[in-house]
């Protein structure tokens, strides 16, 4: 939010949040009732997460006229975006808020799942920390339960406290028609037609994860249950090792074996053997 830069009184429309909803870049957020922006009871312990709160809060409800310089005016402005932000938070889990967002979610307006498999499921906006200045906001598919990044810059750099960590999960809740049915379609690898081998990849995959386990446990010197696990593996490895030597000689013993009874061996004196 701090990205925007500061408008001039003569391109403010009627009201400051016309201006907010419509300006580029906060196309995520919806226009929060007044009613709900003047119940002080919602605006508990804002004050202590905004500088200039009241000065901020008189901007958003239209009720601003200090005289102040340039400068002064360009502070007061980014508090009153960062707090109708966290605001925001707070009223799209409301009914009415719900509503609201509910209607842009059909219509799609934070965007489709890129996800090929997910045929262009409407996203919605999540955050991954409800605590400010954390973590920048992402888009929750509900189809394949993941997260993605904002296509635009404006809205990558967006808060995702704005949209708190709860909102996506408790629309689905109050409107359980909406939930999608989970993809069950998966990309399948193949090479020239046919399926690489689920069992093995699995093998390969749990392998890396002991072993890159296996390796933190060392570098860290963590003296815990993990480290009898850990001298398993390698008691494991080194039956492996030897079971492979075992192998190897047993074959070439064979080899001898082969060559002493059905082939004829020149001696270095040329007496054949």
């Amino acid at each position: 939010m701090e990205d925007f830069v500061s408008e001039s009184d003569s391109d403010y429309t009627s009201y400051w949040r016309d201006w907010f909803i419509s300006s580029r870049g906060n196309e995520y957020f919806c226009e929060i009732d007044e009613d709900y922006l003047t119940d002080r009871f919602n605006l508990t312990g804002l004050n202590a997460e905004v500088s200039y709160y009241q000065y901020a809060l008189d901007l958003v409800t239209d009720v601003f006229d200090l005289d102040c310089d340039d400068e002064m005016r360009e502070t007061i402005e980014k508090s009153a975006r960062h707090l109708y932000g966290l605001v925001h938070a707070r009223y799209i889990v409301t009914t009415r808020g719900l509503a609201k967002m509910l209607e842009k979610y059909k219509k799609s307006d934070f965007g489709k799942c890129p996800r090929v498999l997910c045929h262009s499921h409407p996203l919605l906006p999540v955050g991954l920390s409800d605590c400010p200045n954390v973590r920048p906001v992402k888009l929750y598919c509900a189809r394949c339960e993941d997260t993605y990044n904002p296509k635009s810059s404006r809205h990558a750099s967006m808060d995702g406290a704005y949209f708190g960590t709860s909102f996506a999960h408790i629309l689905f809740q109050v409107y359980p028609a909406l939930v999608p049915t989970k993809s069950a379609d998966r990309y399948v690898p193949r090479v020239y037609g046919f399926k690489m081998h689920a069992a093995a990849a699995l093998v390969r995959w749990q392998g890396n994860k002991r072993d890159d386990m296996r390796r933190r446990l060392r570098k860290m010197e963590i003296e815990s249950g993990f480290k009898d696990g850990e001298d398993e593996i390698d008691d494991e490895e080194d039956e492996d090792e030897e079971e492979d030597e075992e192998g190897v000689n047993e074959e070439e013993a064979g080899m001898a074996d082969y060559g002493g009874a059905g082939t004829t061996v020149q001696a270095p004196g040329g007496d054949e053997v």
